[in-house]
Parts: structure tokens; C-alpha cells; sequence
């Protein structure tokens, strides 16, 4: 991500230190919280975009320079399931286990997960229950939830907010939702990185594209219907692996790609 802000200030530097004309502002909005859900931030992303012709994101490319003309929409929810508890030897019957009725409901979301038409859900944290001899009154689980559109998101989400016990005796609570909506490959999009990749040519460079299952900032953006091209920034690989690097000798590579677009950009 430095070098994604390196990137962003070599390439507005080289604009203004060879004297071609810009006809248009040019901001460069650094944020920190992304990766915990950018919940400090989000307005002032948002707010910044409906300002812009267009957003390019300095977020890496994806392994050998591919830039980012979709993402996934992120979300989580957590579910609380309440039951009866009573003494697991003496009169099990009089209980009514939140962990049994957990068990139906995880099956029940485990089903929404269609990895053909993108859809990813999963049950990533599960606890319940007090002590050995007890049935259980309580249990939760945490799920993930990544979604390659608007539709998609709104399909599961109904999901969740209609889940209903199947044992009467239970409740369940359902909270959470979509908070990061998907970056789709919009017309807008599209063109963008057609742009990009004439301006790569003009530089002796291939430039892919692809799509990947994390977000970004960018999502907001693209939401908002704001042309968004992603992943210009650094090319490397490993994104929080131990592995993880940056190819030092192509920062100059992308820094004239961004500048290109910083200039051709009406």
C-alpha cells in the first residue's frame, strides 16, 4: 500500500514537473481503516467520488500487473440463537438446544454458497453452551459472506433476514448485512480500462485485467455509478501472506501509467 502511495505522487509530480496542461483537479485521498471496514472513512471516499470523473484505486494489481475491473462485494453477519436450557442427564427433554438449532441453520446458509455464479458463504466462527451437563440456551456463529453483484447481495440477504427456527422453542436473531457493495464490470469500468490499456500500449506494456474475491475501497466508488479502475498500484505478490512483495524495478512502469490517465482523463 506504500508503494501504492508512492506510485500515486511519482506519477501527479512528473505531470506538473513536464508542464502539460491539466485541465482538471487531481486529489489523491489516503485512508487507513480498508481492512477493518472503513467505517471512518467511508463518507469522505464517497464524498469525494460524486466530485470525480473517474477513481482510480492504487490498491496492487493482481499477480503480473493485471489491474482490478471487478470485485466482490464483502459482508458478515452473526447469528444469535436462544433456547432452554435444562440438565443434560436428568431431564434433557425440558431443554430445547440453541446448539442443535444452530446446526439446522448453519445448513441452511452453508446452502446459499454457489461458487459457479460467484457466491461465497461461510460459517467462520461457531460457540455455544456453558457446561458439560447443560443443554445449551445459547449459541452463535459468525458468517462470511462475498457477493459478485447487487442482485446477489440482495438475494442473500433475504435469506438471512427470513431464517426461522426449526424448533419452535428456539428463537433466532439475525444481524449484520452487506457492507462493502460489489465493484461490478459496468460499461463505465469498461471503458476505463480500455483507456488505461491504450495508454500501457503506448508504453511498451501489456495490461490485463481480472477480477478478485477481496474489496476495496473502490467498491464505494464504484457503487456510486463513478467510472473506478483498481488495482494500479504496485505489482507484486502474496497480499498478506508471509511471502508478500513488491517488484521494486516496475514502480516507474505503473507511476507512467497512472500519470497517463491522470492526464488523458476528461
Amino acid at each position: 500500500m506504500k508503494a501504492g502511495i508512492a506510485i500515486g505522487m511519482l506519477a501527479t509530480r512528473a505531470l506538473l514537473e513536464t508542464g502539460v496542461p491539466i485541465t482538471h483537479r487531481i486529489v489523491m485521498l489516503g485512508t487507513t481503516g480498508e481492512e477493518i471496514g472503513s467505517g471512518s472513512s467511508r463518507a469522505a471516499i464517497e464524498e469525494e467520488a460524486r466530485r470525480s470523473d473517474a477513481v482510480l484505486v492504487l490498491e496492487p494489481s493482481l499477480p503480473g500487473g493485471a489491474v482490478k475491473t471487478s470485485r466482490k462485494g464483502c459482508g458478515g453477519y452473526q447469528l444469535v440463537v436462544r433456547g432452554v436450557a435444562a440438565h443434560a442427564g436428568i431431564e434433557p427433554e425440558k431443554g430445547a438446544s440453541a446448539v442443535h438449532e444452530l446446526a439446522h441453520q448453519i445448513l441452511r446458509v452453508n446452502g446459499l454458497q454457489d461458487l459457479g455464479r460467484g457466491i461465497s458463504v461461510n460459517v467462520v466462527q461457531v460457540s455455544g453452551g456453558l457446561r458439560s451437563n447443560v443443554i445449551p440456551d445459547e449459541a452463535r456463529a459468525v458468517v462470511d459472506v462475498r457477493i459478485p453483484t447487487a442482485e446477489a447481495a440482495a438475494e442473500v440477504d433475504a435469506v438471512f433476514r427470513s431464517l426461522r427456527p426449526v424448533d419452535p422453542r428456539t428463537t433466532i436473531q439475525a444481524s449484520g448485512g452487506i457492507d462493502r457493495p460489489p465493484l461490478e464490470r459496468t460499461l463505465q469500468v469498461e471503458r476505463l480500462y480500455k483507456q488505461a490499456r491504450e495508454i500501457a500500449h503506448t508504453l511498451g506494456q501489456d495490461l490485463g485485467e481480472g477480477g478478485t474475491g477481496g474489496g476495496s475501497d473502490g467498491n464505494f466508488t464504484a457503487a456510486l455509478g463513478v467510472p473506478t479502475l483498481d488495482g494500479l498500484g504496485a505489482i507484486g505478490d502474496g497480499a498478506h501472506a508471509l511471502h508478500e512483495h513488491v517488484d521494486i524495478e516496475t514502480l516507474p512502469d505503473r507511476a507512467a501509467l497512472v500519470a497517463g490517465l491522470l492526464w488523458q482523463i476528461k
